[in-house]
């Protein structure tokens, strides 16, 4: 590994956890803020200045013992933020110290080629749940589908096809499909007309259109496999369907008058899971669980396909993609790492050129929740182990973790849809993670976080004491906590002028 790609990978790794660590100090005091604000303070009738004079003496706390306590908060919080700070700009420094070691001894590492297509922009992002939107059913859920405009959302319920419409932010289960016999296992919705396919443990294919009720139904079946469905892929013109199955085959179906078998590869020696054309849609690449990865391309005059190149890989892959004619990534089985393939513009073969770290957190994982790239907002979804990687290709061509969601086991499956909504087992596993996630946050967290609410809570007690004082001269029944804790800023803010709470 030479030193343009180590610089790389840790200003990734630095830009991630500075981005990380704002955005979980963002989260944790707007949590402590909502908290605070159920709890107002409890109303009460004002006195009259003779019945507050009756009243037992509260002990006057004096503006020199807040000025103390102010003083405490901000000892107490400082020296946490800028040890914080202190250790991210030391790897910052470290990574422009490697930087400019590695430009004296010159660039290995080429880049990876761009397309001449428009790059989206690189500002980041963050997938958040969808509140109160969530469905959970207690069948296994092993493929979802969104259609072109995000109205129509498909996912397998065991043997069954649920359809539901998504609208107003709101899934509705609208119909329910019982062709299949077994699990299903993928689900492709067409872009240019009302259909969509779905393969099954049942050996079938199944294309299902909609009729003039509105409904679906199921209108060709293809059952040339002899073992179950494992992935299925359209071209671009939606009249050739390619297959992936247990019986070691990637077969090839063409609509004509009907669709219909029109060739068969047999190079795999096991299992066929992964699938993949290019933008020309005139290369296909396979995966399976014989350790290889295979090239495959279509004659230019006989509309054949034939493998051209076979890759070996120290561990098999259950997922891979094209990003454009050049390049492709694949990702081996629950590995950290997710490989980066190129061609050789002289002799043609795809070769590994680079690999970028991406999260497991398991030693299982299954192959469905294919990998997938949005070009439109140059996106890819990399499901592995435990999560959910969002990967992000920029103007320059190399790859970033944008987000990964952990689960709280492997079996999660999904899609995003082209218009960036991302859906996972139907929001039931999202819901689960995001609060897992959630409470991770709160647990790394807990002695910045609790340290912090102590101080707070302890000067917010002291602060009531002296405002139950006032009382004489002013009410201050209507107040909540967060207004207390707005005016004890204001003090603080005072007390020390050059004190900057907001970096």
């Amino acid at each position: 590994m030479n030193n343009q790609l180590i610089v790389a990978q840790c200003k990734n790794k630095v830009e991630e956890s500075i981005y990380g660590v704002q955005q979980e100090l963002e989260f944790s005091f707007n949590k402590i803020d909502a908290f605070l604000d159920q709890f107002p303070l409890a109303s009460y009738i004002p006195l009259s200045h003779k019945s507050a004079g009756d009243g037992p003496k509260l002990a006057q706390i004096s503006f020199s013992l807040i000025q103390n306590f102010t003083n405490q908060l901000i000892q107490e919080v400082k020296p946490i933020l800028k040890s914080i700070i202190h250790q991210e700009l030391q790897k910052l420094a470290q990574v422009q110290q490697s930087a400019k070691y590695a430009k004296e001894n010159n660039k290995q590492l080429h880049p990876i080629k761009q397309d001449n297509q428009n790059q989206s922009n690189s500002n980041p992002f963050k997938y958040n749940l969808m509140q109160n939107h969530s469905i959970k059913q207690k069948e296994y859920c092993r493929a979802i589908a969104i259609n072109n405009d995000n109205s129509i959302v498909l996912a397998g319920c065991n043997s069954d096809i649920k359809v539901f419409e998504f609208k107003q932010e709101q899934l509705k289960l609208i119909q329910l499909l019982s062709e299949h016999s077994y699990n299903v296992n993928t689900l492709n919705f067409m872009k240019k007309s009302t259909q969509f396919i779905s393969g099954s443990y049942d050996r079938q294919i199944i294309i299902w259109s909609m009729d003039q009720y509105n409904q679906w139904i199921c209108e060709y079946k293809l059952n040339e496999h002899n073992d179950e469905i494992n992935c299925l892929i359209l071209n671009n013109n939606e009249d050739l369907i390619i297959s992936g199955s247990d019986d070691k085959k990637i077969k090839f179906w063409k609509k004509q008058n009907q669709w219909r078998c029109s060739q068969t590869i047999t190079d795999h020696a096991k299992d066929v899971v992964g699938l993949s054309l290019n933008e020309k849609q005139d290369k296909l690449i396979s995966c399976g669980y014989d350790m290889f990865i295979l090239i495959i391309e279509q004659s230019q005059w006989g509309q054949k396909w034939k493998v051209i190149q076979k890759i070996a890989v120290e561990y098999f892959g259950l997922r891979l993609c094209f990003i454009n004619n050049n390049v492709f990534t694949f990702q081996p089985r629950v590995s950290n790492y997710m490989h980066i393939y190129e061609i050789n513009s002289t002799n043609k073969q795809y070769s590994k050129i680079n690999q970028i770290d991406v999260k497991s957190d398991s030693d299982q994982c299954s192959y469905q929740f294919p990998q997938q790239y949005i070009k439109s907002k140059c996106i890819l979804v990399n499901k592995n182990g435990k999560n959910v990687n969002l990967i992000r290709k920029n103007k320059k061509g190399h790859f970033i973790i944008q987000q990964s969601i952990q689960f709280e086991h492997n079996g999660i499956y999904g899609s995003m849809s082209e218009k960036w909504r991302l859906f996972d087992n139907l929001g039931c596993q999202v819901q689960r993670n995001l609060n897992q996630k959630i409470l991770g946050i709160l647990n790394n967290n807990e002695l910045i976080i609790i340290q912090i609410i102590r101080i707070i809570i302890i000067y917010i007690i002291q602060q009531i004491q002296y405002y139950q004082q006032t009382i004489k001269t002013k009410s201050f029944d209507d107040l909540s906590f967060k207004q207390l804790m707005q005016m004890e800023i204001v003090i603080i803010q005072i007390n020390h002028p050059k004190q900057n709470f907001g970096k």
